[in-house]
């Protein structure tokens, strides 16, 4: 059985935490590289390219539009629970399926000692990183910039530290809510990174209320304003050119200030019996399917 989530070149926290977590609830030989059956894992990556034939196990993961949802009743999905009742709908399966996102797991393993002095943080979707300047940013606001990509028990350390995580990445505000530290949702820079948050949001019973990022960089005001991706090559070139210095320095600290206000909004975080009780169904699920597994029956549950 394959662990499966985005893999990407550039590492990104909500996906790494696949890397950390889940040898806490799995023995050493439960997973291995046979793609014959896939374990789907933490991510927006219920996606309609699997291979047909290959048996796919659905562990907390989302559907976030980034494909066309796939049809999870051909017989070949277990689905153990979903990120949240938009996946669900969108899936057309049972609503009493959409437990949460399975980073809420890290709350039942070891975790790193809060970091020291973190204060007010910001952490910005890893893809943001492409064209913006947001260590910089941060730097001029007074506000610690967490990495997403740096490594998972430094994120997790600083987040279990900080007074409040302002955070453009969804897992930023998924693993601040199941750490217990208060966090501030802003809409992501890039729209198709959007869909999810609500999904999520629902599952944890939160009125989701983003909250408006300033760009840090003309490349990433290219993106706000438009729409595109801005980081070709050519785009990169010529927004980054001499003549662009002055906007540049105006849009950096435009961003800082803005940067300084949110930390400032009332910031959201779920009831601690609602974080429990998905805790709770989230460990259940994957412990009875790991002891399904080490018993030797491999059942499929039915998307219903």
């Amino acid at each position: 059985m394959k662990l499966t989530f985005f893999d990407n070149d550039i590492p990104n926290f909500g996906d790494e935490v696949n890397r950390t977590m889940w040898g806490h609830f799995t023995p050493p030989d439960f997973f291995d590289q046979d793609e014959s059956e896939l374990f789907i894992a933490i991510g927006s990556i219920l996606y309609d390219d699997y291979p047909a034939a290959a048996r796919k196990i659905v562990a907390g993961s989302g559907y976030a539009g980034y494909s066309n949802a796939p049809n999870v009743h051909d017989g070949t999905w277990e689905i153990l629970f979903v990120r949240g009742p938009q996946t669900a709908e969108v899936l057309g399966i049972d609503p009493s399926l959409a437990v949460t996102d399975s980073a809420v797991l890290l709350r039942a393993t070891p975790l790193p000692d809060p970091a020291p002095n973190i204060g007010a943080a910001f952490m910005p979707h890893f893809d943001s990183l492409q064209r913006g300047d947001w260590a910089k940013v941060c730097k001029m606001a007074g506000i610690t910039f967490i990495d997403p990509r740096d490594p998972v028990d430094r994120i997790i350390a600083q987040i279990r530290g900080a007074d409040v995580v302002v955070t453009e990445a969804m897992h930023g505000a998924i693993v601040s809510d199941a750490m217990r530290t208060p966090w501030v949702s802003v809409l992501p820079i890039h729209k198709a990174h959007r869909f999810k948050w609500l999904d999520w949001a629902r599952s944890v019973e939160i009125d989701y209320q983003p909250k408006r990022l300033w760009p840090s960089s003309t490349r990433e005001a290219l993106t706000f304003f438009t729409g595109h991706h801005g980081i070709g090559a050519r785009t990169k070139r010529v927004l980054d050119s001499a003549p662009t210095r002055p906007f540049t320095w105006a849009i950096e600290h435009i961003a800082a200030q803005k940067l300084q206000n949110l930390v400032k909004q009332t910031p959201q975080l779920s009831d601690d019996a609602v974080i429990e009780r998905v805790t709770d169904r989230a460990v259940t699920a994957i412990e009875t399917f790991v002891k399904s597994r080490r018993s030797g029956d491999k059942p499929i549950r039915a998307a219903e």
